[in-house]
């Protein structure tokens, strides 16, 4: 694939990307993790907490998947950042 080309897998739930943002708040920062269908653009999961945490990270794919209930072979795609890669 070149620069700047996204890759779009052929059905819904086959692919899902996930990724940690924050928020600036009031009370300092929230962090919100986002779980996203590859195919529909669709946000299939997520969580907020005050900290970024492996959990944080966890809480957000157990929604996609209460939600979604997905086929085995799903991949999830991440940044490998300690939130997604903690052995917690």
């Amino acid at each position: 694939m070149g620069h700047g080309t996204r890759h779009c897998p052929p059905l819904v739930q086959e692919q899902w990307s996930s990724d940690i943002t924050y928020i600036r708040t009031h009370e300092g920062f929230a962090y919100l993790a986002v779980i996203i269908d590859l195919f529909s653009r669709r946000v299939v999961g997520w969580a907020v907490h005050s900290r970024q945490t492996s959990e944080l990270a966890v809480q957000a794919l157990l929604m996609a998947i209460w939600r979604r209930k997905p086929d085995q072979g799903l991949l999830v795609h991440s940044d490998l950042g300690a939130q997604f890669t903690s052995r917690e």
